[in-house]
């Protein structure tokens, strides 16, 4: 208990670090809730409650079927789970660690093992519930094809992947100004539910009502991500490449802000909060 930790090589260094991140993955996850099980199920239920919601909605304003040719309920669903994971991942790692916690004194864990450990956890329920939710839709109601599945779950790991650099900025903003970190990630996480652009459909929209979506780089890859799904969609107004480059922008921002961060932050800034 007493000694020191020393990894002799690099294979055993890696080593180490995964089996932190896998732990820390699981403590995360058991966080939610004691069962795992349940913990995935809650994640099932709230996107199934999203999914109802919007059926609703389109429901009451006599919309029953996909402005594209294509199963109705599957151009919800891709909205719904690229957003869902893309918001859900950015509060994750906006608050996945804070010096002043208790678990970051013990001397193994680091700020990347936490981070990765809240990401990968964020994607790990993601995942669970669009795989639970894609099977039984496939099996009790209607099969489903996907016409570049490859390419629908590149786009699915490119949003968890922006959602991880947009959190690493918040997470370097955070120790500064905890209030103002928390307002912003909310307003962050509700803006999208409007500026995603999961109601619409990108090709169909006017010029004057798409400047107001353009800039969102979610907007672009749900719009990308119908374009793999549905055989008869090519998105023409949104770029494959714009979300790739706001994401490494905001990743390459978040490590400068996250150092630089650290080399001033101390305990003593959450004795007042």
């Amino acid at each position: 208990m007493f000694q020191q930790r020393q990894s002799r090589t690099m294979f055993q260094a890696g080593f180490t670090t995964l089996a932190l991140i896998y732990h820390q993955t699981v403590y995360n996850l058991r966080t939610e809730h004691r069962n795992a099980a349940v913990g995935i199920l809650l994640a099932v239920l709230q996107q199934t409650l999203m999914i109802l919601v919007l059926v609703t909605i389109y429901s009451m304003i006599g919309i029953k079927s996909a402005p594209l040719r294509g199963d109705f309920l599957l151009y919800i669903m891709s909205g719904i789970f690229i957003f869902m994971t893309h918001v859900q991942t950015v509060g994750a790692v906006a608050g996945s660690h804070s010096i002043s916690s208790g678990i970051i004194k013990h001397e193994p864990l680091n700020a990347a093992v936490l981070i990765s450990g809240a990401a990968l956890a964020a994607l790990y329920r993601q995942v669970a519930s669009l795989l639970v939710l894609l099977g039984a839709y496939h099996v009790l109601f209607t099969p489903i094809t996907i016409e570049h599945p490859v390419g629908a779950g590149a786009l699915f790991m490119l949003a968890w992947f922006s959602g991880c650099c947009v959190g690493l900025v918040l997470l370097g903003i955070r120790p500064w100004s905890p209030s103002a970190c928390k307002v912003v990630t909310n307003l962050y996480q509700r803006v999208n539910m409007i500026a995603s652009g999961k109601f619409f459909l990108a090709n169909t929209m006017p010029n004057f009502l798409l400047v107001w979506f353009d800039w969102n780089p979610l907007f672009h890859l749900i719009d990308q991500e119908r374009g793999f799904m549905f055989i008869n969609y090519t998105p023409h107004k949104t770029s494959l490449y714009y979300p790739l480059w706001v994401s490494i922008a905001c990743l390459m921002v978040g490590l400068l802000i996250n150092f630089t961060t650290r080399k001033y932050e101390s305990i003593s800034w959450s004795a007042t909060q």
